[in-house]
């Protein structure tokens, strides 16, 4: 039996099935030949012909057994199979309700985006001292970057799937990509991190390139984010050269390097095998929201004609880098009407923020409309600080450590103070979920302002309770 069980071919089993068989007819044969020659006697034969009649049996109870388990396979390979069809028409389609989805949000996203671009375009045509318009343009920036991003979620299906055109425009590198960089300055100093970035070209060369300006920022925004996220110590440096021409081209070179975790050699081949990510790398895992969009990022870089690179030490650092032809072109300039701030009378603000970008973002948006702001880190302070001080409103961010904004528009609200003067606080938050909204109604909010915030609303808010 032990023989039988080691032939896995169907096939083979048929075949000693048939020897066997035949081996059996043989000896019967025998039997009878010997039995009727008188060289056997008839107990003999009997006997013989019950021993093989015995393994016969058991030799066609294993055949059979074996044709059993096969059709019982089979029939439920065919059920998996059919399974299978089915679970993948629920994928199709959940896939579908999700780029529908997708779609959706992006939609409103990019509606409130528009209008803070629009008035953030408004506002630079204002008089502005240098300070002010290095303000603006970076909040402007910030805007486009988050637009990008935005659109960047449901560009990168195209991406995997190679459906995907380049838009070539007209690049003034240094000037947009400064902008770019002055985003991410913030972002590494608020993780205690140093940040340069560097243009290299020589000062005769004044010239503009040919490229597709948001699939190369897409790209420095990934690398750029990672290195962030990578690095707990020292600093990020960003070099941009553009020192290399070849006739009507210049050869664009993208550093970015970080001081951060690095990586070994194996982890590297690894990365840049075609389907890794920074998730396959072990010792990245701990890493939340690290390595997104790499392989994005390296498709976006071959399709513009260059190659993402990757040099690491572990415990010391990485820099990925790539180069790009572009086209050289002429330079192109832009126009400039006026605002007013809307509020004539000293209006002293309260604002209950713990990130430091966005109490710059609110900051110079309420300053600009005449207001004097006070910030606070958390709930506790603004309560705390309320009744000390004066204030005709108060912007409350609703998710805040040590007390978030509920429980301190439920403290102030037990102060003298507020039931004498029932100064307006103003619910602030990205999370603008319905729950979030009824919540902040509950306990006696007036108003809720959705991030970012859109100036018209805000404006509307400064007037109604000014």
């Amino acid at each position: 039996m032990s023989f039988f069980s080691q032939q896995t071919n169907p096939v083979k089993k048929r075949r000693l099935l048939s020897f066997f068989i035949f081996i059996s007819i043989v000896c019967i044969l025998l039997g009878g030949y010997f039995y009727l020659e008188k060289e056997i006697g008839l107990e003999v034969v009997a006997l013989f012909f019950f021993i093989q009649s015995v393994i016969q049996v058991f030799i066609l109870q294993y055949f059979f057994k074996n044709q059993l388990k096969n059709v019982a396979r089979q029939a439920n390979l065919r059920k998996q199979i059919k399974e299978l069809k089915l679970s993948l028409e629920g994928s199709d389609q959940i896939a579908e309700h999700k780029s529908i989805y997708l779609a959706n949000m992006s939609y409103e996203v990019r509606t409130p985006l528009s209008t803070v671009l629009g008035m953030l375009n408004m506002l630079k045509r204002t008089n502005l001292n240098d300070d002010q318009r290095a303000q603006v343009e970076i909040a402007e920036y910030s805007s486009k970057h988050l637009l990008q991003l935005v659109n960047m979620v449901t560009d990168n299906a195209n991406v995997e799937l190679g459906d995907i055109t380049l838009k070539y425009v007209t690049i003034d590198l240094v000037a947009d990509l400064r902008h770019l960089f002055k985003v991410f300055e913030y972002q590494a100093w608020e993780k205690g991190l140093e940040f340069e970035f560097e243009f290299l070209y020589e000062e005769k060369d004044k010239f503009s390139v040919l490229g597709d300006s948001v699939r190369i920022q897409q790209v420095l925004i990934n690398l750029i984010n990672n290195a962030i996220k990578f690095t707990n110590s020292g600093k990020i440096s960003i070099i941009v050269d553009q020192t290399v021409g070849i006739d009507d081209d210049q050869i664009v070179t993208f550093y970015i390097k970080d001081t951060g975790i690095g990586m070994r050699q194996e982890e590297i081949k690894r990365l840049f095998n075609n389907t890794s990510t920074f998730y396959d790398v072990p010792m990245m895992r701990d890493y939340r929201g690290g390595g997104i969009g790499l392989h994005i990022s390296r498709e976006l870089v071959k399709l513009m004609g260059g190659e993402l690179k990757l040099e690491s030490k572990e415990n010391e650092g990485s820099t990925f880098y790539f180069s790009l032809q572009l086209k050289r072109t002429l330079d192109v300039e832009a126009e400039v009407v006026e605002l007013k701030p809307i509020l004539r009378e000293k209006f002293n603000v309260l604002i209950a923020e713990d990130n430091r970008m966005n109490q710059k973002a609110i900051k110079f948006q309420l300053e600009r409309q005449g207001a004097d702001c006070t910030f606070v880190k958390n709930g506790i302070e603004a309560v705390e600080l309320y009744k000390i001080l004066d204030f005709d409103m108060v912007f409350m961010d609703i998710y805040m450590p040590n007390m978030d904004g509920y429980e301190a528009t439920k403290a102030i609200q037990k102060t003298e103070k507020y039931i004498e003067n029932k100064t307006p606080i103003i619910a602030v938050s990205a999370s603008a979920f319905e729950e979030d909204i009824i919540n902040a109604k509950l306990v006696g909010i007036d108003e809720f302002l959705a991030k970012p915030i859109q100036i018209d609303k805000l404006k509307e808010l400064l007037i109604k309770y000014s």
